[in-house]
């Protein structure tokens, strides 16, 4: 009774997100616990505890920040927003040019005294999404000024240039989301072209000079022919046959020995070796279908332009980035860095992922009527 009551009176906002990220999070934390076995015999004497402890602390204080970021009124984002894409920028170049590596890509930036590293691609995402939310909300009446319109533009092109100097995937997810935005937000066809052109010409010219170029073009060309199957995604392919339907069950997972990163990038197949289709994959692929249903509700229910955009940018952005991991555990994409959002291991990215959440659920609070969620 008495967690029924602060539930009610303490989750504000569309109750159905909650059991969502409740649902994502206790997923985790079983198959992290699992998935992380073999890397802490290897590194830690076999003391699995750490990795998990690490994780649910990290877990925690995203869904802590989940639970801030939802109390507080969604219109003060986009006050915030241009201060983070301000910072996003000299991040990225630090970034880029003295971050720390990590399988030949510098995308980290160690945090002082804590020595806690984050990827400032994950600021960078929603800032840019907020920003450009709210630029679309403020300016509907004008949207045919090109002054504006390109504005929009440049900031896109700029920012997804930077990401993709030491990260494709992401670069290419966010410039997705930012057309998808900008095609709900009502912009003109010929500008949405421009934005392709823009982003192209830019992050072509980023792609080359930075530190992927090689490793993306090799992944599409291996991606795409018939003879070559990258060793991790042949690991995967096991996994997922071992699981099956019914799975091997909890802890069982054999492919966390050979599979490269199972608790992050490869955590899907994981899932679906231990839970199978029937109890694990396939719940999974519905609790984000399900998020972007509820997310897309937000939208239509929102009567501010900067609500409903800002909800459908971040609901698109975590989507995307779900299924991009997905698809690459079963081989419909190339292999990527992506992370299962609120599943996988990961440091500040399941705080970047409980903020955009805790927004999304700020909308829903400030625009639905409660009493029919």
């Amino acid at each position: 009774m008495f967690l029924r009551d602060w539930i009610r009176t303490h989750l504000k906002g569309d109750r159905q997100i909650w059991w969502i990220v409740l649902y994502l999070s206790i997923m985790s934390v079983l198959v992290v616990y699992s998935a992380t076995g073999t890397k802490a015999f290897r590194e830690l004497d076999g003391n699995t505890e750490i990795f998990l402890l690490k994780h649910g602390s990290l877990l925690l204080i995203g869904l802590a920040c989940t639970y801030f970021a939802h109390k507080i009124n969604y219109v003060y984002y986009a006050r915030l927003s241009k201060f983070g894409l301000w910072l996003s920028i000299p991040l990225l170049l630090w970034a880029f040019f003295k971050g720390s590596t990590l399988n030949d890509a510098s995308r980290w930036v160690t945090i002082p005294i804590i020595n806690q590293t984050f990827q400032p691609s994950d600021l960078a995402k929603l800032a840019l999404i907020s920003n450009l939310a709210a630029m679309l909300a403020k300016r509907q009446r004008f949207m045919s000024d090109p002054i504006v319109l390109f504005n929009l533009i440049l900031w896109i092109g700029v920012i997804c240039s930077l990401i993709i100097l030491s990260n494709t995937s992401t670069a290419l997810l966010l410039g997705a989301t930012c057309f998808l935005l900008m095609y709900i937000g009502r912009v003109p066809v010929r500008y949405l072209g421009y934005m392709i052109a823009v982003c192209v010409v830019f992050g072509g010219i980023a792609l080359a000079a930075g530190q992927r170029f090689g490793t993306a073009s090799n992944r599409v060309k291996n991606f795409m022919s018939s003879d070559t199957i990258f060793y991790q995604v042949e690991q995967s392919y096991i996994a997922l046959a071992n699981g099956g339907l019914t799975g091997q069950g909890p802890g069982n997972s054999h492919q966390r020995n050979t599979l490269p990163n199972p608790f992050s990038d490869f955590i899907y197949a994981i899932i679906v070796e231990e839970y199978g289709l029937l109890l694990g994959g396939i719940p999974v692929i519905l609790a984000y279908l399900w998020f972007l249903w509820r997310g897309m509700k937000t939208l239509q229910k929102a009567t501010r332009p900067f609500g409903g955009l800002l909800s459908a940018g971040l609901t698109f952005s975590i989507v995307f980035q779900a299924f991009a991991s997905i698809c690459v555990a079963i081989g419909l994409a190339p292999v990527t860095g992506q992370p299962l959002p609120l599943l996988s291991m990961g440091g500040t990215s399941l705080i970047f992922t409980g903020l955009a959440i805790g927004i999304v659920l700020s909308v829903s609070r400030d625009e639905a009527d409660e009493s029919k969620i």
